[in-house]
């Protein structure tokens, strides 16, 4: 799929949702004035029973979103996640006249790819309020891998593999201090990195960490002591 076509199915989709949620609001509205008329006592006069209409009918149509809402939150997340907002793109250079003109555009768009893609593949390992989909923090490079910087000698670096099996995404943290990178597949191994960091611990039990849910490194268990034991 092409990119227009891609941002053309994106734009579809989020209107689609939006309808519906507006008109989930005005079918509860709608339901909640026509029943809210008919329960008033026929005694009141009717600007009482269009008063209490509207009430319900502002309780329906916010039950009814709500209700709704239960569906089209998840819908929005996966949007957000698996495609990004469309964004305004700068135009295309004009045509170059040389070849080391053209290999200098190239390089730049190459540049400018590879610092998207990590953006976008970012869902992988923060899949919470997109805290790496800022794709002006990522900073691409010819090779077609980036870094985001996270703090003061610390980077998150990412580099993606493509072969007959599809496309494999390799990100991993850098420390000015370490020789040995780190694989990071979540948000809580780099908030763990740099918690010891500013704690002081030791770089190269810090940098030497690795996470693994099932079985816990020693690094990643001396950590957690060494953590908790500042903490109290």
């Amino acid at each position: 799929m092409t990119a227009t076509l891609r941002q053309s199915a994106n734009s579809v989709a989020h209107t689609m949702i939006e309808g519906v949620s507006m008109t989930s609001a005005l079918i509860g509205g709608a339901g909640g004035a026509y029943l809210g008329y008919q329960l008033t006592p026929v005694a009141w006069s009717d600007d009482s029973r269009i008063a209490f209409a509207g009430a319900v009918a502002v309780v329906g149509a916010l039950a009814i979103d709500g209700l709704a809402e239960l569906v089209l939150a998840p819908l929005r997340r996966l949007m957000r996640t698996r495609s990004p907002l469309p964004s305004t793109r700068r135009s295309a250079p004009a045509p170059a006249a040389t070849l080391d003109e053209a290999l200098a555009q190239v390089t730049a768009a190459t540049e400018v790819d590879a610092a998207r893609r990590a953006a976008g593949d970012s869902f992988r390992i923060d899949d919470g309020d997109n805290f790496l989909r800022d794709e002006d923090r990522w900073r691409g490079y010819e090779d077609g891998e980036a870094t985001y910087y996270l703090a003061p000698g610390v980077v998150l670096h990412h580099r993606a593999e493509v072969s007959k099996y599809g496309r494999t995404n390799h990100f991993t943290l850098l420390t000015a201090d370490s020789e040995q990178p780190v694989a990071i597949t979540g948000m809580a191994q780099i908030r763990l990195h740099l918690a010891a960091r500013a704690a002081g611990l030791p770089a190269a039990l810090a940098a030497g960490a690795t996470e693994d849910e099932d079985k816990p490194s020693t690094s990643v268990t001396e950590l957690h002591e060494h953590l908790k034991a500042l903490e109290a």
